[in-house]
């Protein structure tokens, strides 16, 4: 299933067309000095809801990462959703990266299974099991990957507009997280990883690790 946009993702619109009127009608009633809060937010609104066309590397191998951000975690552990060890690479979002999921690989999801949480700060490694969180997990080529979207601090709502059954492209969008997350994707043990703690990632166009061989793109 395709989810297209435009440069400002539609989640955000609600959001944006408030900001804006607001900061109108401000304006139009009390002048500009006491409209001023008013218009910076509605700058930080549709900075937080941009969403950008973003372009593929030109690599076969390349698994990408599904959200923009930095690297928190590199670790082989357990995969809880889809039953076996696997190589995590988390990437924490702020307030002021693109909040726009897209799929990491080519492939098909086995199921898509939302779970209640908390929602304690997205950059602490407790976040990907106790937090609000929405786990895909995909059959590929190369071996099965999940995805999962975790809900932060300060967001209340992850959205997703895929479901069992549906066929993923790489870099293909397939959901949302409001106001600062976490996205946790687990890869087959053979992976290998091309990013480093700390790094600042960019959604599809960062590759994020590489499959061990063509036969796995």
């Amino acid at each position: 299933m395709q989810y297209p946009h435009p440069i400002l993702a539609r989640e955000g619109w609600p959001f944006i067309g408030a900001a804006l009127l607001a900061s109108v009608l401000v304006s139009a009633l009390a002048g500009l000095w006491w409209s001023l809060p008013l218009w910076l937010i509605s700058a930080f609104v549709v900075q937080f809801f941009r969403d950008p066309p973003r372009a593929l590397p030109d690599d076969a191998r390349a698994i990408v990462a599904p959200a923009d951000g930095r690297i928190v975690s590199i670790e082989r552990c357990d995969d809880p959703y889809a039953k076996r060890q696997a190589l995590k690479i988390s990437v924490f979002m702020n307030v002021f990266n693109v909040h726009s999921n897209r799929s990491p690989v080519d492939g098909r999801i086995v199921s898509v299974t939302y779970f209640p949480g908390r929602f304690v700060n997205a950059d602490l490694d407790k976040a990907s099991l106790e937090n609000e969180r929405n786990a895909l997990v995909i059959d590929c080529a190369g071996g099965r990957v999940t995805t999962v979207q975790v809900a932060g601090l300060v967001a209340r709502r992850v959205l997703c507009y895929v479901a069992a059954g549906d066929a993923l492209q790489r870099g293909q969008r397939f959901g949302f997280i409001r106001f600062g997350s976490r996205v946790d994707v687990y890869l087959p043990l053979d992976a290998q990883p091309a990013v480093s703690i700390g790094e600042k990632v960019s959604a599809t166009r960062t590759v994020l690790a590489r499959w061990a061989s063509e036969a796995g793109a």
